[in-house]
């Protein structure tokens, strides 16, 4: 994977490819979305890595007192050694970032694999693709937040732990002495606190911002209007507050917040700046100087932040990992709007190019976030993404389309290999049904359907086939592209309508579908998707029983590749391959799990077509689909794992099945591989019956839209990073 790290001897800053974290337990494997840039903090240790020696030892003090404790203790030499390799190692950067689970540690219950969550921590939140993040350094993103606003989590919290330490009262009035990142974020919080604000900044353009922002009133630290400003909010009193949000050398600020504050104020130190507090002034007002620790209790306890032990909520009210979460839930609530501090979004892969444009100050900025792709081709998208589940509408009385005999009579349009192979043997010998008319685009193919299958016609009109009193029920097995047409139609002719997956290749195809549903009471639809049908998975579903916890179910699907020049490859006008047969997968998974998902993830690894799925569920249930393409052709197509209340439902590619309670294992039918049986003939054996009874259709229309929705937002949460949620889903 990528990181962005920097040789602190050289100054070197480099897109260094390194390993991938592992998952621990405790702590959840992350993948970034978004990864924030502090334009403070982090460009100021850029700029330190730049320096001499010299200027380096000036500017850190600290560092130098511990190189002369350790010359005292283990001589030069080897002092020398030590320091040399420390300096000349490369160190991470980044601290605050927005990202989706891909992997959860033992420990953890909080969150799942797919979840939106908030990382914070200079060793765990780090622009790089991919980061470890322990249990109480991370939160779930509260939904409509979008991850480029949740990237932000970290320095908000920075900024809200040093409000919290300053004690803002409801109509107090306070000073923020620097605009920057952190100091427009205390505005908006003291503003969203009943507190009244004037902010210090010598640049005009971030006054005019925290101005837009809900400050009183902002200006240069030398001018008079500040003071001015000051007089008029307090009566000539002073601020009850001073929060220094400024880095850099001068001694300016804590001077102005001497002169600004009045009698037994506070002032809060939020930011890195010089120090040199003046006694008689800070004395003669006894003024409460406070340090605000970074993101809060917790903070450098490894206890805390490594082995996730939190601090009782009775003692210690808003800990690191909560005030992560009080800032998310801010911005959700709208009261904090980190949009306007957006100075510049970056592609991940130029983040060496952007440090050099902040440094060089090319690039004016309040706040930088790196965007990374979520696959070879594809980036997160600037917004949480959601789908809506379509609403099945139906007319207050039902048109069921009326049998006008005892015989079920069908009519197929298409007759290609698999409706040849895999649906015609089964209704060419299943009493109660005739063979009425078969439909195909040429004259020749439809011969050959009526000649080996025994259909009483065949034709290329379809219009004639619709139009015709005497036809029950039609059957669509054409190419993907024209699914949702011909269904919308039969539907309209008052046909009950068995089609083969997909039922649409768009929300749009899908809506037009249910529009015709609802304009004619018609709303007999079968989807083949047959795998709920097949028997060996209908026992082993029945051998396991109820649940009364959530679920994990592991689906592999060897896909394997298609041959050169099939019209499944064809995806400008057919659609993606997951979009044409992921529906088969989604609703078995629905199908075990009795609902419907609520929620779809997706990612693809670089350079290859495999898909990782993950669905969750109203219960809290999983349902992951390993959707590859690469695998080889002597491995099974199909293998299924379903987990859950210390139970194990396991498929091996329809041929054999076994349930594991515990103690035993229980073979479905025998334990020598049975022939194979995906379910189309129990599948066409239920869609007749409901033809010829007037009774309810195998699987619930409202089921049949919710998973071809699902299926469709695979593509979305690809293009997003994200994950997907299904409104309105049951």
């Amino acid at each position: 994977m990528k990181q962005v790290v920097q040789n602190y001897k050289s100054g070197e800053l480099a897109l260094l490819d390194v390993p991938e974290p592992g998952c621990k337990p405790d702590g959840v494997l992350v993948r970034t979305a978004f990864s924030l840039i502090s334009t403070g903090t982090e460009l100021m240790k850029v700029s330190e890595a730049g320096m001499s020696m010299l200027g380096k030892a000036r500017s850190r003090p600290d560092q130098v007192a511990k190189v002369v404790q350790s010359v005292a203790a283990n001589g030069v030499p080897a002092t020398y050694r030590k320091v040399m390799g420390k300096l000349d190692s490369y160190t991470p950067l980044g601290y605050s970032l927005c990202g989706v689970v891909e992997q959860v540690g033992a420990g953890i219950d909080d969150v799942k694999v797919g979840d939106l969550v908030a990382c914070a921590g200079n060793e765990h939140a780090l622009h790089a693709e991919l980061n470890w993040v322990p249990k109480n350094l991370y939160v779930p993103v509260p939904d409509g937040v979008a991850p480029r606003h949740a990237a932000f989590g970290t320095v908000g919290s920075i900024a809200l732990q040093g409000v919290r330490q300053g004690e803002s009262r409801l109509g107090e009035v306070a000073l923020v002495i620097g605009l920057g990142l952190i100091g427009q974020l205390v505005v908006q919080l003291l503003n969203a606190s009943g507190v009244r604000v004037v902010g210090v900044d010598p640049d005009p353009a971030r006054c005019e911002l925290a101005e837009r922002l809900g400050a009183a009133a902002c200006g240069d630290p030398g001018s008079a209007s500040v003071e001015s400003a000051v007089a008029e909010l307090t009566g000539g009193m002073g601020v009850d507050q001073v929060y220094l949000a400024a880095g850099g050398s001068s001694n300016q600020p804590v001077e102005l917040a001497a002169r600004l504050c009045r009698d037994r104020g506070r002032v809060v130190d939020i930011g890195k700046c010089r120090l040199d507090l003046p006694w008689n002034a800070y004395y003669e007002k006894e003024l409460d100087v406070r340090f605000s620790r970074s993101y809060g209790p917790g903070r450098y306890d490894p206890e805390y932040e490594l082995q996730g032990r939190d601090y009782p909520i009775g003692y210690v009210r808003w800990t690191e990992r909560r005030n992560l979460a009080c800032f998310l839930d801010l911005i959700a609530r709208g009261r904090v709007d980190v949009e306007p501090l957006v100075s510049h979004v970056s592609g991940f892969e130029d983040a060496v190019e952007t440090y050099r444009r902040l440094e060089e100050g090319e690039l004016k900025a309040v706040a930088v976030l790196f965007r990374y792709a979520a696959r070879a081709g594809g980036t997160p998208t600037e917004e949480a993404p959601g789908v809506t589940v379509p609403e099945v509408r139906r007319r207050p009385e039902r048109s069921v389309p009326v049998r006008r005999t005892g015989t079920v009579r069908l009519a197929f349009v298409g007759a290609g290999t698999y409706a040849s192979s895999m649906l015609l043997p089964h209704l060419a010998r299943r009493g109660g049904v005739e063979l009425a008319t078969v439909v195909t685009t040429t004259a020749l193919s439809a011969a050959n359907a009526q000649r080996k299958f025994g259909f009483s016609e065949a034709t290329t009109d379809l219009d004639a086939v619709l139009g015709d009193p005497a036809v029950d029920a039609v059957c669509v097995v054409t190419r993907h592209s024209s699914h949702a047409e011909l269904t919308r139609r039969a539907l309209l002719a008052g046909k009950a309508v068995f089609v083969e997956k997909p039922l649409a290749l768009s929300e749009e195809e899908l809506a037009s579908v249910l529009a015709a549903v609802e304009e004619s009471g018609n709303d007999r639809i079968q989807v083949g998707f047959n795998r709920r049908f097949a028997p060996l998975l209908r026992e082993a579903r029945e051998r396991f029983g109820a649940r009364s916890g959530p679920a994990s179910l592991r689906y592999l699907v060897n896909a394997g590749r298609l041959d050169h020049g099939s019209w499944y490859l064809r995806q400008d006008t057919e659609g993606s391959r997951f979009a044409g047969e992921g529906g088969h997968f989604v609703d078995t998974a629905s199908w075990l799990l009795g609902a419907d998902p609520v929620s779809v993830y997706a990612v693809a690894p670089d350079g290859n077509e495999d898909l990782q799925i993950v669905l969750r569920y109203p219960d809290g249930s999983t349902a992951t689909i390993s959707y590859v393409t690469s695998g080889p052709s002597s491995f099974p197509k199909e293998t299924l794992d379903l987990i859950a209340d210390n139970k194990v439902l396991r498929l091996d590619d329809f041929v054999r099945a076994a349930v594991h309670d515990g103690r035993r294992r229980q073979w479905v039918g025998s334990r020598l591989p049975k022939a194979r049986d995906k379910g189309q003939s129990a599948e066409l054996a239920a869609f007749v019956k409901a033809v010829r009874t007037g009774g309810p259709m195998p699987v619930p229309l409202e089921s049949l839209v919710a998973t071809t929705t699902a299926t469709l937002a695979v593509t979305t949460a690809l293009a997003s990073g994200v994950p997907v949620t299904l409104a309105g889903a049951r």
